[in-house]
């Protein structure tokens, strides 16, 4: 089984939230999912991004691929130099 990490959509029509969620690939946006990595609110200013770096370190580990808009935000939180650090030694 592939697995994402993920945006899955939330919130009122016009007023998106996300979570960041491990699911299989080829489950639906808003489908099934493995587990609830963080949440990431766009319309905030700044925007909040809360990411349990411990989780998707894990995850990234087991080989899950993050989408392009996830990985940006796992640098964000500081969870991808964690992640490309463990993965040098």
């Amino acid at each position: 089984m592939a697995v994402k990490l993920r945006l899955m959509r939330m919130g009122k029509k016009k007023k998106p939230t996300y979570r960041l969620v491990a699911a299989d690939a080829r489950a639906p946006r808003n489908g099934s999912f493995l587990e609830i990595i963080g949440t990431y609110e766009p319309l905030q200013d700044p925007s909040r991004v809360m990411i349990d770096n411990d989780k998707a370190i894990a995850w990234l580990n087991k080989g899950a691929q993050p989408t392009d808009r996830v990985q940006l935000l796992l640098k964000e939180s500081g969870a991808w130099e964690q992640f490309m650090a463990g993965k040098a030694k």
